[in-house]
């Protein structure tokens, strides 16, 4: 029923300005609008809307994630915008934060001002 839909990716912010800067500055996403309800980010032709709410507790996991081709560098120019990457207790991860999953795919995490957890993950190609 819902497969052919167009999905809709939500968090939640309680600071839009900083928000706002976090996600079109430093992340380079294209801001669609910001009302009293929502700021809008294009996410490579999926809508964000970060909702703008009074209180907000983030939840431990992670909410958004972007499948990206060069991890090391994705990392690099985020932490030279000022982003830092989690270290997680239990997780082995590299001078980068990159842990290595069991799957071959390597993930590393960061939080945008509101605390949701955000990760990039760079997916071994897949072998003919």
């Amino acid at each position: 029923m819902l497969a052919d839909a167009q999905v809709t990716a939500f968090l939640a912010t309680t600071q839009g300005p900083r928000a706002a800067a976090f996600y079109g500055d430093t992340l380079q996403l294209r801001q669609l609008s910001d009302d009293d309800f929502a700021l809008v980010f294009d996410l490579h032709g999926v809508e964000l809307r970060l909702q703008k709410v009074k209180q907000f507790t983030p939840q431990p996991f992670t909410a958004l994630g972007w499948q990206v081709r060069a991890l090391r560098t994705t990392i690099a120019a985020l932490a030279a915008r000022g982003v830092t990457f989690e270290r997680f207790p239990g997780l082995v991860q590299d001078a980068q934060g990159i842990w290595a999953a069991p799957s071959g795919a390597q993930i590393a995490w960061f939080r945008d001002p509101d605390g949701n957890l955000l990760s990039l993950a760079e997916y071994p190609l897949a072998s003919d």
